[in-house]
């Protein structure tokens, strides 16, 4: 499963989304986040669900490969769904079972939270893959600009960010080779007791952490040896150039936003 995961990384494509300026896909999906907190009832619910299917099929993004490289996530979502049928009791009982009581407002709860989870993922997930690390550095670092009066290091973080963005999946692909190595020589992480199945974990922790702090270290060392210095006095081979294509997806977040302050409560 590790190696069919999708979080971090970028899918070569010639869709109008891939086409996009950086900075219009990472302005839109930070007011993205702030907008998905309107939705409060079925309607509005409705209505992200359908712009995020709009949005993945401007993409060019395969749902079925969508869906089988977020089947942790999705894992994550279920189990946000269950924590709320069974610890949210307010509303009418609809299912009572010998202890096991199920309350409207958990059912109504664990379905609007998991939606909004759900689209959250999903939107964040296009923005990786439809932009490269390089392309999210540089827009990052090109929004950031005005915090640069207040002496923050703009080039750094955007450069530490895109780095964790493309290790994700070196980790997950790493985590892979280690845990079929340890299940070739006989380790078992599937039976037995919870602490026998912590302690079968170990022996994969050791060696990601030490995988890790080795790329780290060769990171280092290349930039080292390629001059860098920090963001002060580079210049850019990719400019970034803003169309007509990135003032229209503002303009679509701005009619969803309205759509859903239309069908609000």
């Amino acid at each position: 499963m590790l190696e069919k995961m999708i979080i971090g990384r970028y899918i070569p494509g010639n869709s109008i989304v891939h086409r996009m300026d950086p900075r219009s896909k990472l302005l839109f999906v930070f007011l993205f986040i702030i907008a998905v907190f309107l939705a409060n009832n079925v309607a509005s619910y409705a209505v992200l669900l359908g712009f995020t299917v709009f949005v993945i099929a401007l993409a060019r993004i395969r749902p079925y490969f969508l869906v089988n490289g977020l089947k942790p996530v999705i894992f994550l979502i279920a189990f946000t769904l269950l924590l709320h049928l069974f610890f949210t009791r307010e509303g009418a009982i609809l299912f009572e079972w010998k202890f096991i009581k199920i309350y409207e407002e958990g059912l109504r709860m664990g379905i609007f939270i998991s939606i909004r989870f759900l689209v959250l993922v999903l939107i964040t997930t296009i923005l990786t893959l439809t932009t490269s690390p390089i392309s999210i550095t540089d827009g990052l670092e090109t929004l950031l600009n005005p915090f640069k009066k207040l002496k923050l290091p703009v080039h750094e973080l955007a450069l530490m960010m895109s780095i964790s963005l493309r290790f994700i999946p070196t980790l997950m692909d790493e985590t892979d080779k280690i845990l079929k190595a340890q299940l070739a020589r006989g380790s078992d992480l599937s039976t037995g007791s919870i602490k026998e199945r912590v302690q079968a974990v170990i022996p994969l922790l050791v060696p990601l952490f030490v995988s890790a702090f080795k790329r780290a270290e060769d990171l280092a060392v290349a930039m080292e040896v390629r001059g860098y210095r920090g963001g002060e006095g580079r210049t850019r081979f990719r400019q970034l150039s803003w169309q007509t294509r990135d003032t229209g997806v503002l303009i679509a977040f701005v009619l969803l936003v309205a759509v859903l302050a239309w069908v609000r409560k």
